[in-house]
C-alpha cells in the first residue's frame, strides 16, 4: 500500500502530529490540518519519526535556524494535547525536542497570551523560523484567524530567522520580554 504524501512533504518537510485525543474534535487545528493532507497524524507518541525535531514548550533548547536541515531531512513533529495535560504527555518525550521562542497566540481560545499556542500556530512558528514562510502561511491558511498569528508575531518572528542558532534566540526573546 502506497503512503499519501501530505502537502508539506511534497514542498520538503514532513509534519508528523501526535494527538492525544483530548480536544474538541470540531476545534482541534491538527485534525483540520489532516482533512486538507498537510500533516500526518499518529496515535502514539513513540510512532513519531525518530531524528525529527519535535516541538515541545518544556525543552530546555530554543528552536532556531539552525534546526533547517534536521526537519528537512527528518521532519518537524509535534503533540497535539490539551495544555491541561501538557506537563505529563510531554514527559514522555525522550527525543529532541526544542521549545519555540516568545510569540503570542492569535487562535479564539487563547488569543494574545504569549506562548499559548495550538498546534497550528506552533508548526508555522516554527516553519517560519527555518526559513519556510510559505509553508507556514499555507497551514496558518486554513483557519480564519490564522493570518492574525503573523500580525501578531511578525517583527518576533522575522527577528528570529536571522539568529544563527538557539542562544541567540534566548537572547532576542529576552529582548522582546523586557
Amino acid at each position: 500500500m502506497q503512503r499519501c504524501e501530505s502537502l508539506a512533504e511534497k514542498k520538503g518537510v514532513r509534519i508528523v502530529v501526535y494527538h492525544a485525543g483530548q480536544d474538541d474534535p470540531k476545534k482541534c487545528s491538527t485534525l483540520k490540518l489532516k482533512r486538507f493532507g498537510l500533516v500526518r497524524v499518529v496515535g502514539h507518541v513513540k510512532a513519531l519519526p525518530r531524528s525529527a525535531i519535535i516541538l515541545n514548550p518544556f525543552s530546555e533548547k530554543a528552536f532556531s535556524p539552525a534546526d533547517r536541515f534536521t526537519i528537512t531531512e527528518h521532519g518537524l513533529a509535534a503533540i497535539d494535547c490539551s495544555w491541561i495535560h501538557a506537563d505529563q504527555v510531554f514527559e514522555l518525550i525522550r527525543r529532541d525536542s526544542r521549545a519555540l521562542p516568545y510569540l503570542v497566540a492569535a487562535n479564539p481560545v487563547n488569543y494574545g497570551a504569549p506562548t499559548k499556542l495550538s498546534t497550528v500556530e506552533a508548526l508555522a512558528g516554527a516553519l517560519y523560523i527555518a526559513g519556510f514562510a510559505d509553508e507556514a502561511q499555507t497551514v496558518l491558511s486554513k483557519f480564519k484567524w490564522g493570518p492574525e498569528f503573523l500580525r501578531l508575531n511578525r517583527r518576533f518572528l522575522d527577528a528570529y530567522t536571522k539568529a544563527k542558532d538557539s542562544a541567540e534566540i534566548v537572547r532576542l526573546q529576552g529582548e522582546f520580554m523586557e
